[in-house]
């Protein structure tokens, strides 16, 4: 298992991460509804949406799989904030990254992963909007496509709840 690189505007990306207070926060509908439909549009078993600090993924929400956190080093969107667009990983086995990490070998059997950065205003990633699977699989346009527009809104609801939060209503 490769651990995820840590990158080089790490204090930024966490500065960014922390200016939207959001982790460990609690469940939420909008985010919730955001998964479902990654789920439905790429035909997966799993996805969610994770924020990643310092040393920790956190996940704000989830379909498929009963996780809350992991440690940054086994997980997979740990590795997408590193990515300048979608990341996806055909055949969790066969890629040396994975081969070897919990969620390939043991539950949740993670064969599949596609992920897009959760980019935000100042171009930093924080986090990640993925979908999984427990079969390898390809990973078509239209799905890759659905997946980014939907980490878009991901980012545009955190916005929304920030701006709302500073009391600019």
């Amino acid at each position: 298992m490769q651990e995820p690189p840590k990158l080089t505007n790490e204090a930024e990306r966490l500065s960014s991460l922390s200016s939207f207070k959001i982790m460990d926060t609690g469940p939420e509908p909008r985010y919730d509804e955001l998964i479902e439909l990654a789920a439905f549009l790429a035909h997966t078993p799993m996805a969610a949406i994770s924020f990643i600090n310092e040393d920790r993924q956190w996940f704000k929400s989830t379909i498929g799989f009963s996780l809350v956190s992991t440690t940054r080093a086994t997980s997979f969107c740990g590795h997408t904030l590193a990515a300048s667009s979608t990341m996806v990983v055909g055949d969790t086995l066969a890629d040396s990254r994975f081969a070897d990490n919990p969620f390939v070998i043991d539950d949740p059997l993670v064969r599949f992963y596609a992920g897009v950065p959760l980019t935000v205003d100042n171009g930093q990633h924080i986090g990640s909007l993925c979908v999984m699977d427990t079969r390898p699989r390809t990973f078509l346009s239209d799905e890759r496509r659905a997946l980014e527009i939907l980490a878009r809104q991901a980012v545009a609801q955190l916005e929304v709840q920030r701006y709302r939060a500073d009391g600019s209503n």
